[in-house]
């Protein structure tokens, strides 16, 4: 059976966006509804709207009734529960796109479509386009709602006065530090591209006045000090080591002596192969072109080269979500 999912697995993620895309998963939130009423909604075939929905229910996120109509199932409520889920699943299609070929895809995995989606990790020059980043950028701050909440279990910020996201896009890992630490202060520095949208979330979350903005790219400009603590959350994995270890510098040369670093993002299994991170965001990494996912060993690794001292891994309890280093400047 575990063979057998494993090469289903990609009809299975075409039957998930069917679903998501033709909003079988909103109409049924309101009650059961018959094939035959959700085909004709949805503009799609009586016999193959059936095909679906049967498909849904046997994924376990729609349940199939006695009479026959069809209705959420838990698993189908809790999707649509976590905030932009159902765009970072639709998104898929670029790197479904790109795997189409597989082994072309290991051999030379040239202009992918997912390394447009996601320009910016290509630098300042990357996120020029409004649009373009104005969805990415939303993306990941749907995205990082579980990101912070797994955050926070695992790392204490007693003791910290001021801290400073960089790579935060536009404030949605601070909004959730924020709100849990009324008194701790804060700045963001992202791309000015992407922080045009961050005081509309800052202000929504009652932050304006505590969050300092510093435009910049951290590939190129050196990072404000002042801060006791450095986040960086899901930025990592989205470049190679040389811009990783340049990053790791420019953070220990803002760092007051005796401040912290926090990484956080999926990280591989290591020696201990992972089926999320080690096949999912080890391909997916790969197909940006300019990062990898790395273990917590190879990271710790890093930052010990850096000059970075009482490194610490913490392996996240939804390590597809999130695991966490954070060492100490010394």
């Amino acid at each position: 059976m575990a063979l057998f999912d494993i090469i289903a697995g990609f009809v299975n993620a075409q039957v998930l966006m069917a679903l998501i895309e033709l909003r079988i998963l909103q109409h049924l939130q309101w009650g059961p509804l018959s094939s035959d009423f959700l085909a004709d909604r949805c503009a799609v075939p009586s016999d193959r709207m059936h095909i679906l929905l049967q498909a849904g229910a046997g994924l376990g996120l729609l349940r199939r009734r006695r009479d026959g109509r069809f209705d959420l199932s838990l698993r189908g409520a809790s999707l649509l529960g976590v905030p932009g889920l159902p765009a970072m699943i639709l998104h898929h299609r670029a790197l479904y796109s790109d795997l189409a070929d597989p082994v072309a895809f290991l051999r030379n995995g040239k202009g992918t479509e997912l390394a447009q989606f996601w320009p910016y990790v290509f630098g300042a020059d990357g996120a020029k386009d409004p649009q373009v980043t104005a969805t990415y950028s939303d993306l990941m701050a749907d995205s990082q709602v579980l990101v912070a909440e797994d955050v926070l279990r695992m790392v204490s910020l007693s003791g910290v006065k001021r801290l400073m996201d960089v790579g935060g896009g536009t404030g949605a890992f601070l909004a959730a530090v924020g709100t849990a630490h009324p008194a701790l202060q804060m700045d963001l520095f992202d791309l000015p591209a992407v922080l045009a949208g961050a005081d509309r979330r800052l202000a929504q979350a009652g932050l304006s006045e505590r969050v300092r903005l510093h435009p910049g790219s951290f590939r190129d400009d050196p990072l404000p000090k002042g801060a006791d603590a450095v986040s960086l959350i899901r930025v990592l994995y989205d470049h190679d080591d040389s811009t990783v270890t340049h990053l790791l510098q420019s953070v220990h040369a803002s760092l007051q002596a005796g401040g912290r670093l926090i990484i956080a993002e999926p990280m591989s299994g290591g020696a201990t192969p992972n089926r999320a991170t080690d096949v999912y965001y080890a391909i997916y990494t790969m197909a940006m072109q300019t990062g990898r996912t790395r273990s917590p060993e190879e990271i710790a690794a890093l930052l010990a080269a850096t000059g970075y001292t009482n490194i610490c891994i913490k392996t996240g309890f939804r390590p597809f979500v999130t695991s966490v280093v954070t060492a100490i400047r010394a």
